[in-house]
């Protein structure tokens, strides 16, 4: 120990018993040998004076401590994992970018395009991560985001990506059927919502002057676009969702509109980073190449 802190091989061969909950499974995982991630666990619990494991024959069970203490060390060994990629991108060596985005745009529209972007400059490796709420670049080892807001976060610098514009109502065709227009009510349709936009529904019937009833807000709730979009698509309900998202389902006709109407969206997906960070060549082509799939 040092100052209090523990080995970071014990940690490490503690953490690794706890989540796999066998010796010799986590020797395995860190290439050791039995009897080594057993003396490392061992030594860390009388440094510590805490009993983290128990051990019954062969089976190894976690104490309330141990749980808690789990925990918290494979917190601390992520970040540490995080940190030391974070400082090997930024330093420039082996080219290489991490890049914090929105889950459904990485899945729906900037993974499906990193090929391109491989093809260009096949020498950069580039890293996602998904985050759904805003951060300070500080506390996360990241060298850009894209996001959804209003502007470009404080203390950052970037572009503009697009527009979201509106949100649109889509559901499956057959929950349609027997409904006499396009333009009829949503009545009897379960709505589908969205955890980080829980009054959007609420905002697209009072911009329709339609009556917005209290039932609708017993439909189930999603943390992600792309769940409300497969709840639909497995004939759940209707959602609301970004217009861009829909358009290649609606104009293939295996979504449609429900009824006529859209929610304007005044926030726009941004591409930004630190102002305080030097831009690295390898930044400045993926802002670059970013921007133009956006125009």
């Amino acid at each position: 120990m040092r100052n209090g802190v523990p080995n970071l091989g014990a940690l490490q061969a503690f953490e690794a018993t706890a989540r796999l909950g066998s010796f010799s499974r986590a020797a395995e995982e860190l290439a050791l040998t039995h009897s080594a991630v057993y003396r490392q666990v061992t030594g860390l619990e009388e440094r510590l004076g805490v009993q983290l494991l128990t051990r019954i024959r062969r089976r190894v069970g976690l104490t309330d401590a141990g749980a808690e203490y789990a925990a918290r060390v494979r917190h601390h060994l992520e970040q540490l994992e995080k940190d030391t990629f974070g400082l090997i991108s930024r330093s420039g060596m082996g080219r290489s970018l991490h890049i914090a985005v929105l889950p459904t745009l990485a899945t729906t529209w900037l993974v499906p395009r990193l090929a391109q972007f491989h093809r260009l400059h096949g020498d950069i490796a580039v890293s996602l991560s998904s985050r759904t709420l805003p951060f300070q670049f500080k506390d996360h080892p990241v060298d850009a985001a894209i996001y959804h807001a209003e502007q470009l976060w404080p203390q950052t610098r970037g572009i503009k990506l697009f527009d979201e514009e509106a949100l649109v109502p889509v559901c499956m065709p057959q929950l349609l059927k027997g409904r006499e227009t396009v333009d009829s009510d949503m009545s009897g349709l379960t709505h589908l919502h969205m955890l980080s936009r829980p009054d959007a529904w609420r905002y697209w019937y009072d911009a329709q002057g339609r009556e917005y009833q209290p039932s609708i807000s017993a439909g189930p709730r999603y943390e992600l676009f792309s769940m409300v979009i497969a709840a639909v698509k497995a004939g759940m309900g209707v959602g609301l969702v970004p217009r861009f998202l829909a358009q290649p389902e609606l104009d293939a006709g295996t979504l449609v509109a429900p009824v006529e109407g859209v929610l304007k969206v005044p926030e726009a997906y941004f591409f930004s980073y630190p102002v305080d960070r030097d831009r690295s060549e390898a930044l400045n082509m993926f802002e670059s190449w970013v921007q133009g799939l956006a125009q």
